[in-house]
C-alpha cells in the first residue's frame, strides 16, 4: 500500500464491502458458473481471469462494440476491451465477415500454407510501422519468444535486456525488476523459472539512461526489449530524450533495440514507433491487430533480416525453434486484413485519441475537485489514472504507488454501476465504438465514487 493515497482507510473498507456485497447480490448467474467450474484450474479458462475484484469473474453473455453483457443480464461500456485485445471493438463487422468467408465459403481454419491476406497484412505493418519484413505467431509473447532467439543467434550475446516492471507476456527473459540494491532479482511470484533470471537477463529502469548504459557496458547483451511506454504497470511515459537516448545506447554498444507495440499502439495508427520517430530493429505487436482472433507479428530492419538469411547454420525453417503449427494461419490473417483495413484506421485512430483526451481531462478534473494526490497519464487512446502525484517516472515507482484495495474497490463500484476497466490496473481504452456519452457516464459514476470516498462521514 502506498504511504497516502489520500483517502480514509476505514471508509474505504466499509464503501468496499458495501460493493461487494451488491456485486454478489445482482450477479447470482454468474456465481453459479464460477462455482460450477469443477473441472477447470482456478474454475476460470485462464488463471489470470482470477484477476478480479469482487471475489468471483462476471461470466460474458455477449459483445458488441463497446458494450458487454453478462450471464445475468446486465450490460457494461466496456473500457476494458479485452486488456487491448478488443482494441477495435468487440466483433467489428468487417473482422465477422472477413473470419465467416474464411471458415464458410474459403473452407479451412489451418493450412500450413501461405494466402495472399499474409502478403497485405505484412505490406500493411510495414507502411505502418517502417519495419520492411514480417513474421506471424499466434501471441505477442510467441513473437517475443522467437525474436530474441533470433537476435541471440545473430549477436552472439547471451542476455536479453529489459525494464523493471515491463510487461512482454509470458517471457521468462522478462520476469527480472530492479532489486533494492540496484541489482536485478526475479519478479516475486515468478512461476517455474527454468534459470536463475540473472543469466538470461539484465534490467535497468525505464527513463534512466545512465542505468542503462552501466548494464550495456558488460557487452553480452544481445537485445534491449522494452516497451516505448511502461503500460501494465500502470502508463508510464518516456522522459524528454529518453527514447532517442536509448537508441543512440544500443547502437554505441552494438546492441539490437526491440520494441513491444502490443499496448502501445494505442499510440497511432504505427504506435509509438510511428508517433514518436522511433527506429527499432525489431517490433513486435500482438492481440488487437486481428480484432480479438489470437495473433502475433514480429517485423526485421533490412540489414538485421539479410544478417540472418546470410547465416547457412540457422534452421530457420523446420526445429530451429523460431515457429508454429498454427501461427501465420488464414482465419488470423483474414481477421488481421479486415482490422487493418477496415477498423483501425487512421480515421478511427483519431477518433479515438480525441475521445482519450476527453476521458482523461474529464477525470483529471474530478481528481482535483476531490482534493486527491493522483495523476492521469495518456497513451493515445489509452488512458489511466493513478494514485500518485507527480506520477512514477519508473516502474518500481510505478508498483510502489500500487493501492490494491483502492483499485478494487473503484472497479467493483463502477460494474456495479455499468462501467468496465481493466481488472490488472485503472485503465481506460477507446475503441471506434467508444462514445463521448461513455466518457460521460464513466464520469459521472467515478465523480460518485469520490464523492463517497471523500466527503462527509
Amino acid at each position: 500500500m502506498p504511504t497516502d493515497s489520500g483517502v480514509d482507510r476505514a471508509r474505504l473498507a466499509a464503501l468496499f464491502a458495501r460493493e461487494r456485497s451488491s456485486f454478489a447480490a445482482r450477479r447470482p448467474r454468474s456465481a453459479a458458473a464460477h462455482a460450477g467450474a469443477d473441472h477447470l484450474f482456478g474454475r476460470v479458462p485462464m488463471t489470470w481471469m482470477n484477476k478480479n475484484a469482487a471475489g468471483f469473474p462476471i461470466y460474458a453473455a455477449s459483445a458488441r462494440g463497446a458494450r458487454l453483457t453478462d450471464l445475468d443480464g446486465h450490460t457494461y461500456v466496456d473500457f476494458c476491451l479485452g486488456d487491448t485485445g478488443a482494441m477495435a471493438g468487440h466483433s467489428p463487422a468487417p473482422v465477422v465477415e472477413a473470419v465467416t468467408r474464411q471458415l464458410a465459403d474459403a473452407g479451412g481454419a489451418t493450412t500450413m500454407l501461405p494466402t495472399e491476406d499474409a502478403a497485405w497484412v505484412g505490406a500493411e505493418l510495414a507502411r505502418r510501422f517502417g519495419l520492411p519484413y514480417w513474421s506471424f505467431a499466434l501471441t505477442a509473447t510467441d513473437a517475443n519468444r522467437w525474436a530474441i532467439r533470433l537476435l541471440r543467434a545473430v549477436s552472439g550475446r547471451p542476455k536479453i535486456l529489459v525494464n523493471s516492471y515491463c510487461y512482454h507476456g509470458s517471457v521468462d527473459e522478462s520476469l527480472i525488476v530492479v532489486g533494492p540494491d540496484g541489482h536485478g532479482m526475479s519478479r516475486e511470484g515468478n512461476v517455474g523459472a527454468p534459470t536463475d533470471v540473472t543469466t538470461t537477463s539484465r534490467v535497468a529502469e525505464f527513463n534512466d539512461l545512465a542505468g542503462l548504459e552501466r548494464e550495456l557496458a558488460h557487452g553480452d547483451v544481445a537485445a534491449v526489449l522494452m516497451e516505448p511506454a511502461l503500460t501494465n504497470i500502470g502508463i508510464v511515459l518516456p522522459a524528454p530524450g529518453y527514447l532517442a537516448g536509448v537508441r543512440e545506447l544500443t547502437r554505441r554498444y552494438g546492441t539490437y533495440l526491440m520494441n513491444d507495440e502490443t499496448h502501445t499502439f494505442s499510440a497511432g495508427p504505427g504506435g509509438a514507433t510511428a508517433a514518436w520517430g522511433l527506429e527499432p530493429d525489431v517490433l513486435t505487436i500482438g492481440k488487437s491487430i486481428a480484432g480479438g482472433i489470437p495473433i502475433g507479428a514480429y517485423g526485421l530492419s533490412a540489414s538485421l533480416a539479410d544478417a540472418l538469411t546470410a547465416r547457412a547454420d540457422l534452421d530457420l525453417v523446420d526445429m530451429g525453434g523460431v515457429g508454429g503449427t498454427l501461427a501465420g494461419n488464414p482465419v488470423s490473417l483474414a481477421a488481421a486484413r479486415a482490422t487493418l483495413e477496415s477498423v483501425l484506421t487512421e480515421e478511427a485512430f483519431a477518433g479515438m485519441i480525441a475521445t482519450a483526451a476527453e476521458f482523461a481531462t474529464g477525470v483529471r478534473k474530478l481528481i482535483e475537485s476531490a482534493r486527491l494526490p493522483w495523476s492521469v497519464a495518456q497513451l493515445g487512446a489509452r488512458v489511466e489514472y493513478r494514485f500518485a502525484d507527480p506520477a512514477p517516472v519508473n516502474g518500481t515507482e510505478s508498483a510502489a504507488s500500487a493501492d490494491p484495495e483502492l483499485e478494487d474497490f473503484l472497479h467493483v463500484y463502477l460494474a456495479n454501476r455499468g462501467i468496465l476497466l481493466t481488472p490488472f490496473h485503472n485503465m481506460a481504452l477507446m475503441s471506434p465504438a467508444t462514445t463521448l456519452d461513455d466518457v460521460a457516464r464513466h464520469h459521472e459514476v467515478f465523480a460518485e465514487a469520490l464523492a463517497e470516498l471523500t466527503g462527509p462521514a
